[in-house]
C-alpha cells in the first residue's frame, strides 16, 4: 500500500522558515518523480514543486523560484521541501505526492494527507 506522510507544518511568524518532510512507503521510491502541491484555505489546488526520480532535475511554479528547495533522499525514501522567508500567502496545507512515473508531467496518481502550514504576519 502506498503511504505518504507530510510533516514539518506548523505555525510560524513572516520571514521565517519551514522544512516539509514526507516519508514515503509502499513503492520503489527511486522509480518515481515526486512532487508537492498547496492548498491555501479556500483556494484551489496550486503546484509548487517536483523533482525528478534521481533527484538531478528540478521543476518550480514561477513564484516558488528562489525561497522554496525541494530535495529527495532515496536512501531514506524521503521527500522535502524547504521554505524560506515565509509569507503570510504561505498559507496553505501542502501535499506531497507521487508522480505516476519518472517524469513528474505525467501526473500524480498518490497524495499525503498534508500539513498545514500557518504564517502570522
Amino acid at each position: 500500500e502506498v503511504q505518504l506522510v507530510e510533516s514539518g507544518g506548523g505555525l510560524v511568524q513572516a520571514g521565517g522558515s519551514l522544512r516539509l518532510s514526507c516519508a514515503a512507503s509502499g513503492f520503489t521510491f527511486d522509480d518515481y518523480a515526486m512532487t508537492w502541491v498547496r492548498q491555501a484555505p479556500g483556494k484551489g489546488l496550486e503546484w509548487v514543486s517536483a523533482i525528478s526520480w534521481r533527484g538531478d532535475s528540478l521543476f518550480y511554479a514561477e513564484s516558488m523560484k528562489g525561497r522554496f528547495t525541494i530535495t529527495r533522499d532515496n536512501a531514506k525514501n524521503t521527500l522535502n521541501l524547504q521554505i524560506l522567508s515565509l509569507k503570510p500567502e504561505d498559507t496553505a496545507v501542502y501535499y506531497c505526492a507521487k508522480s505516476r512515473s519518472i517524469h513528474f508531467a505525467d501526473g500524480m496518481d498518490y497524495w499525503g494527507k498534508g500539513t498545514l502550514v500557518t504564517v502570522s504576519s
